[in-house]
């Protein structure tokens, strides 16, 4: 079971940047209306189990609702915005940026060990 957390308030980037500092943090961005982003976000959630991530909290963030979130993701990290999108936060920083089916838990796995 993937343990989703809901992005839903940009002061939550606030305690993701601070949670980071504790232990790595991933956020997923998902648009809900685009079949890619369907298939990635299921393609999350059958490698979950098997990548180790078990003490890694993940985020996800429906784009269509809280876009200004994604916005504000992209300039508080120095990223692009993409959909769907994955990022590993850690020490307040974002080391891992994947998109569409590029995003592969396994090597998040490896930058996290």
């Amino acid at each position: 079971m993937t343990p989703w957390q809901p992005l839903t308030e940009s002061e939550q980037l606030t305690d993701i940047v601070r949670e980071s500092y504790e232990h790595p943090v991933l956020i997923f961005k998902h648009s809900t209306s685009c079949s890619i982003s369907a298939a990635a976000k299921g393609k999350v959630e059958r490698q979950w189990g098997e990548a180790g991530l078990d003490s890694t909290k993940l985020y996800y963030l429906d784009l269509l609702r809280y876009r200004p979130i994604s916005n504000e993701i992209a300039t508080k990290f120095g990223i692009r915005h993409e959909s769907p999108q994955l990022l590993l936060i850690q020490n307040g920083e974002c080391r891992y940026d994947a998109s569409h089916m590029s995003i592969r838990l396994n090597e998040v796995a490896q930058l996290v060990k």
